[in-house]
């Protein structure tokens, strides 16, 4: 990130007592240049504005305490202590340390006064603190008290808090003397009552002692509000460029053999829904321009989008050219290939298959029908974006679940298809739906079309909470259910993440099951067999050969068994509710009345009980996303933390969510005004080129 739009930038180099090895350590912290000092925000305040008298202590607070040294000694007690004893008329102190030089020992001589800051315990002898931080005051010199709440900042290993705070000062004395500039319109800040970006900045690093940290803490001063509406406008403004560009760049527009696609759609064993009609005509529409398509389908589990894909894809193949699927894991992007397989090859259309795990023959095969473009449709995984794979002319991308990627990964796979007939259109789908203002801050350069309808005949799935204690009488559901012709899923979540973990969870499961119920045949999949492996287990439930299959998450999304009416979810409280939802809508397929069983070891803290209520309460994949995200913010429900998709510093979605309207407003205002302007918004925040496209 960077302070100025359009001025020259100072390495961190030139700030005092930073040399190479400290601006290595720095950059871990996001830092290249003295200016992004600015905006690396405290996460949290300390008052050292006072001093507290040692007798009025209370153990669990942090304070300023200042007294003279009584005692001074090095204790053996289970490993070596440095104990100083301090007291300032009104109490003792011990001060704890584990880590000591010769030298720091040698400082706490008697009748020498000290001031030290930490956390107060209770200890055995009173209280004490363990590794404050302190100073060694002279002769007649007072206790330091700060004038402004002491900042903490994220850290990193071998920059300590100290260091980073003698660095903002450093960089706040050169922003007085040089202010960033607004650029924000005036009318903005003025509507929304927001304070220029120099004072947000000093107000937020160095707190007057009046200063109301609850609020600071949650994120509502209107100093934060200030920084946050400006990031949100540098992401949104990226992407919009992004957009922006795409509109102006050629593709191949499909618009023969429409014939083909009304004839398949015919053809299908079931009639489209209305909003699956809807969604295809705007996409046939978008394929039909010069430009490409970027077009994001949300649909609940089960909505049928991949029929609608499917349709995109062949209208693509009609034309002479080639389509291309994309999905995050091997066993959804294998269901893919299948379901493509089953409607394709009565066209006389193969398709090729492409994945990190595939044999060397295989791989070799498929990417020379890749390259010769005999391979009119590709499925695989993010295998397809890697060197080594060319498209003879790649005119349609699909991406599936796009949560789990990254903006920078769709852009590696769209760049694959650039050659002189433009760039390839890009269909992005997601069964996470997405609430609509983290849509509108995630996926501003995508058009939106939401499949908001089921196919008609599925059933809402009654959804029960059950603690593990009753787990019996839960076996003895499933046993009623597989004796009258059901079959049902028994799910062991990812407990921690190891794969090992994972298996012996499900592998328990299985041998408690297949002791249970011996008339049954369970069956087990997990994320350490091979695919072939998994696939045949899957075959195998599909097939109704197993009627009970124990499985680990694998089968979030993808799996398709109408027979199967009832889904046992162990340990539901330590997932997430967008992959309990997602887990759920493997039932509920058929015309059977489906359940889902929680079950979940007691007892549950407050927002996994909210979590299951939800559940309970819902099968609206809207709702529940909303409330996942209000519990566990952005990143998890988008998937930041595995893919390059906005990470913001001070900008919170959930939090800042009632900016995301103006900061539209504002960003289309801007982008018609001052496209110079715009640049350097992107340019303060995003780097020189922004992290999505050119401004």
């Amino acid at each position: 990130m960077h302070p100025e739009g359009t001025r020259a930038v100072t390495p961190l180099t030139s700030l005092k007592g930073v040399g190479p090895a400290l601006a290595t350590r720095l950059e871990k912290l996001g830092l290249s240049r003295a200016e992004d000092l600015l905006f690396l925000l405290p996460l949290r305040y300390e008052d050292r504005t006072q001093l507290v008298k040692i007798g009025s202590l209370v153990a669990g607070t942090r304070c300023l305490v200042t007294g003279e040294v009584l005692l001074s000694e090095v204790a053996f007690r289970g490993r070596r202590n440095l104990l100083v004893r301090i007291g300032d008329g009104s109490g003792q102190l011990t001060l704890r340390f584990f880590h000591f030089s010769r030298q720091q020992q040698a400082q706490f001589e008697a009748g020498k006064h000290v001031t030290c800051f930490g956390e107060v315990r209770r200890s055995s002898s009173g209280f004490e603190m363990i590794h404050p931080e302190y100073r060694i005051l002279r002769e007649e010199q007072g206790a330091a008290m700060s004038d402004s709440l002491t900042p903490i900042y994220p850290t990193t290993e071998g920059v300590q808090q100290g260091r980073l705070r003698n660095l903002t000062d450093q960089a706040l004395r050169a922003m007085d003397e040089a202010p960033p500039e607004e650029l924000l319109p005036a009318s903005v800040t003025g509507k929304l009552g927001m304070p220029s970006l120099a004072d947000a900045i000093r107000y937020l690093h160095r707190p007057p002692p009046d200063a109301d940290v609850q609020v600071m803490l949650d994120g509502k001063h209107p100093c934060q509000h200030r920084l946050a509406f400006e990031e949100l406008l540098a992401h949104y403004l990226s992407l919009r460029s992004l957009r922006a560009l795409a509109e102006t760049e050629d593709a191949i527009a499909l618009t023969k053999n429409q014939d083909r696609v009304d004839d398949f759609i015919g053809d299908l064993p079931f009639k489209l829904t209305t909003a699956q009609k809807r969604v295809v005509d705007e996409i046939l529409t978008d394929l039909s321009q010069p430009h490409p398509m970027m077009r994001l389908i949300q649909g609940d589990v089960g909505s049928g989008k991949t029929v609608v894909a499917a349709i995109a894809c062949l209208k693509a193949i009609a034309c002479g050219v080639q389509a291309a699927i994309m999905a995050p894991t091997e066993i959804l992007a294998e269901q893919h290939w299948r379901n493509f397989s089953d409607w394709f090859r009565p066209l006389g259309i193969e398709p090729a298959w492409l994945s990190g795990s595939q044999k060397a023959a295989a791989r070799r095969e498929s990417l020379a029908a890749i390259a010769d473009g005999s391979a009119k449709l590709v499925v695989g995984t993010h295998a397809l974006f890697q060197e080594g794979v060319d498209f003879s002319q790649l005119a349609l991308v699909v991406i599936d679940e796009q949560h789990r990627f990254g903006v920078h990964q769709r852009m590696a796979l769209r760049d694959k298809g650039i050659d002189s007939a433009g760039h390839p259109h890009q269909l992005v789908m997601t069964a996470t739906p997405i609430p609509r203002t983290l849509a509108m801050a995630a996926y501003a350069d995508l058009d939106t079309s939401v499949i908001d309808e089921l196919p008609p005949g599925r059933q809402p799935v009654s959804t029960i909470a059950v603690p593990d204690s009753r787990r019996g009488e839960i076996v003895e559901r499933v046993r009623a259910a597989c004796a009258s012709g059901q079959q049902a899923y028994w799910v062991c979540p990812l407990i921690e993440e190891s794969e090992i973990l994972d298996y012996q969870a499900a592998e328990a499961s299985y041998q408690m099951l297949t002791e249970a119920l011996p008339e049954l045949r369970v069956g087990l999949v997990h994320g350490r067999m091979r695919p072939a492996e998994k696939e045949r287990g899957m075959q195998a439930f599909k097939e109704g050969l197993i009627q009970v299959l124990v499985a680990t998450t694998v089968i979030e999304v993808g799996v398709d068994v109408p027979n199967a009416s009832l889904m046992i979810i162990e340990n539901a409280e330590r997932m997430g509710l967008s992959q309990l939802h997602q887990l759920r809508g493997r039932v509920g397929r058929g015309a059977a009345q489906s359940h889902c069983v929680l079950l979940y070891k007691p007892p549950l803290g407050r927002i996994a009980k909210e979590r299951l209520a939800v559940l309970r309460d819902t099968n609206d994949g809207f709702v529940v996303a909303q409330r996942d995200l209000e519990l566990r913010g952005p990143g998890e429900l988008l998937g930041t933390r595995q893919t390059g998709l906005p990470d913001y510093r001070v900008a919170n979605l959930v939090r800042d969510a009632d900016l995301m309207p103006q900061v539209q407003i504002t960003a289309e205002a801007i982008r018609k005004s001052s496209t110079e302007r715009a640049a350097a918004i992107v340019r303060r925040w995003l780097g020189d080129a922004g992290r999505y496209g050119k401004v």
